[in-house]
């Protein structure tokens, strides 16, 4: 297997996808002749031409109206928000038509279109390009919000929502797009919207990330056992909507605590969700309350104090050892 990029698994992706079905289209601000600000749709324009592979003008209500009306007549587009921060302009078009539409039509109708969406810090960006809003999107009925955190899960992933019946808003960490490579097979490989993955097992405490995130995550868990003996089992969600909280609260029945990590801001984020359902499901199982390390209820600092914003492995650590000492 080539050991690739998520960049180049993304691309992948859309390829092959694009090769098995002609109804799949490509469309976004300069997604055609330049590939891409980040380069994911590279090469598409060359090898299926214009009239699937679309630059479009510079407006994002009309990149997501367009989408919603070639799949309500019989395409899969796959949209490209430049950066996430400029997907707010297509809220409307997301909200009161894409997600509303099969229900408004009692079945009638489905929209089989990705909302992809550069997402995330640690890029030293403007703050419209760097935030993390993915709470929005998994807030509003009828969209489904996936978020993929290294190569080989984004490439499956990317795949199940272009072949989903419904729409998929599809939120790609921009610090991982290069940070490092997966083993990725040529060969088709899907990974189910609305399942989370086990990637570390642990018997002391649950840490639950998902994204960008899960790196540092990672990192702590591997400190943590290496330092303090202390074996932390490891969730990628890599869904938010639906949510799996099968896996998570099995976990937590096992080891008793958790800890609960993502870059978007703390208050009314999906880590609140998460914690909601542990109470639901796992409260006489806890030994201890459940952590949140989240970014903060701010406005995502520029570059020089990014840092400090973002989750990193030592306040993860902190978190684990008040967790495990209360």
């Amino acid at each position: 297997m080539a050991k690739m990029t998520m960049v180049q698994a993304l691309n992948m992706a859309l390829a092959q996808e694009m090769e098995k079905d002609d109804r799949v289209v490509v469309l976004g601000e300069d997604v055609g002749v330049d590939g891409g600000v980040f380069r994911v749709t590279d090469g598409l324009i060359d090898r299926f031409g214009g009239e699937r592979v679309m630059d479009t003008p510079l407006a994002e209500s009309g990149i997501a109206g367009f989408s919603i009306g070639l799949a309500l007549y019989g395409l899969r587009p796959v949209c490209e928000m430049q950066f996430s921060g400029f997907s707010y302009y297509a809220m409307h078009q997301m909200e009161a038509h894409a997600a509303r539409l099969r229900w408004r039509s009692q079945g009638r109708f489905h929209v089989p279109m990705v909302l992809r969406c550069p997402y995330g810090g640690g890029v030293r960006a403007l703050e419209h390009h760097s935030e993390s809003r993915e709470a929005y999107w998994a807030h509003t009925p009828g969209l489904k919000m996936v978020i993929p955190s290294g190569p080989r899960n984004a490439r499956a992933l990317l795949v199940s929502a272009i072949r989903d019946p419904d729409p998929v808003v599809f939120y790609e960490p921009k610090a991982v797009y290069r940070a490092f490579r997966e083993e990725v097979p040529e060969e088709e490989e899907v990974f189910p919207i609305g399942r989370s993955q086990l990637v570390r097992g642990g018997k002391d405490v649950t840490l639950i990330s998902y994204g960008a995130t899960l790196r540092p995550t990672l990192e702590a868990a591997q400190t943590l056992h290496d330092r303090y003996g202390i074996e932390a089992e490891v969730i990628d969600l890599l869904t938010i909507s639906p949510l799996d909280d099968e896996l998570f609260s099995g976990s937590v029945r096992k080891t008793g605590r958790a800890v609960v990590v993502h870059e978007a801001p703390r208050s009314f984020g999906p880590g609140a969700e998460v914690v909601s359902r542990l109470v639901e499901k796992a409260f006489l199982y806890l030994e201890a309350p459940v952590k949140r390390v989240t970014g903060f209820d701010i406005v995502i600092p520029l570059y020089q104090r990014e840092q400090e914003y973002l989750p990193h492995a030592d306040r993860i650590m902190k978190a684990v050892r008040e967790t495990l000492d209360f």
